[in-house]
C-alpha cells in the first residue's frame, strides 16, 4: 500500500513538473469579440508567477441601441497543452457604464454595473513575441437594476509579448 501511494504522489509531482511552464511578463493587444454587438478591448496580461497571470481590459461595445464602456479585471491559471498550445481558465470582474436608447417606446436609460466574470480559453504562443487566443467568458450582472441576466462573450485575441 505505501509503495502504491508513493508511486502515485511521484507520477503526480512528475505530471506537475511537465506540465510546468513559464508565461510571458507582459503581454499587450486587442480583443475582439460578440455578446449583443461587436465590442473590442485593450487588453494588458501580466505574469504573476510560472502559471498564473492578471489580465485588465478596457473595452467598448456597440449594438443597435445599446452602448457601453467597461474596464474588466480577471485573474488565470495557464497550463500547457502540447507544444506551443496553452489552455487558461480564471475569475474576475467586469464594470463600467451603459447606455440603452429604445426609440421605439421612446426610453433613453443610461446606468452603471458591476458584473462577476468567467474566462476560459485556449491559445497559440508563437516563436515570435505574438500571442493568439480565443476564449469563452460568461458574465452575471450582481450590481445592475436593469439587468441581471447570465451573458456570454466569444472572443479572438492578438497580443504581442514583451
Amino acid at each position: 500500500m505505501k509503495k502504491t501511494l508513493f508511486s502515485f504522489l511521484l507520477f503526480l509531482g512528475f505530471v506537475a513538473v511537465v506540465q510546468a511552464q513559464e508565461i510571458s511578463q507582459n503581454a499587450i493587444g486587442i480583443r475582439v469579440g460578440d455578446n449583443d454587438g461587436f465590442g473590442t478591448e485593450v487588453n494588458y496580461q501580466r505574469a504573476l508567477g510560472d502559471n498564473n497571470r492578471l489580465e485588465l481590459g478596457l473595452g467598448w461595445r456597440s449594438a443597435n441601441s445599446f452602448n457601453a464602456i467597461r474596464l474588466t479585471g480577471l485573474y488565470q491559471w495557464v497550463w500547457r497543452l502540447d507544444g506551443n498550445f496553452n489552455w487558461y481558465a480564471g475569475v474576475g470582474a467586469a464594470g463600467g457604464f451603459f447606455d440603452f436608447d429604445n426609440d421605439f417606446v421612446d426610453d433613453d436609460t443610461s446606468e452603471s454595473f458591476l458584473n462577476a466574470a468567467g474566462t476560459i480559453g485556449i491559445e497559440y504562443n508563437f516563436d515570435i513575441p505574438l500571442l493568439l487566443s480565443l476564449d469563452f467568458r460568461p458574465e452575471i450582472g450582481i450590481l445592475n437594476d436593469i439587468d441581471d441576466s447570465l451573458e456570454f462573450d466569444i472572443a479572438l485575441s492578438i497580443r504581442y509579448q514583451f
